[in-house]
């Protein structure tokens, strides 16, 4: 995702890294000893940072979605796909 949204001219190559780099840095400041295990984390926060920077969605809009993809994954029966909505409750637009 962080490449297509490169891609699409969102941010420049060098705003990701230091994004991603800011994103390893807090990490690290909050006590990560960042041996790779966390690293996903620190991509997606990094992304999510971006996005909501650059207004393509907003802090809060991302945090009901990451909230409703778990809630989603929690009711999702093992094997099967994880849809949004399978907890019952409506899924907003994004």
């Amino acid at each position: 995702m962080a490449v297509k949204l490169h891609e699409s001219g969102l941010f420049s190559w060098s705003e990701w890294a230091a994004a991603l780099g800011a994103e390893i840095a807090r990490a690290q400041a909050d006590g990560d000893p960042d041996l790779g295990a966390t690293y996903y984390h620190h991509w997606l926060s990094a992304l999510e940072r971006l996005v909501a920077e650059k207004r393509v969605t907003s802090a809060e809009k991302l945090a009901r979605r990451r909230d409703a993809w778990a809630r989603a994954a929690h009711a999702t029966p093992h094997g099967e796909p994880i849809e949004l909505g399978r907890d019952g409750l409506p899924v907003e637009p994004a």
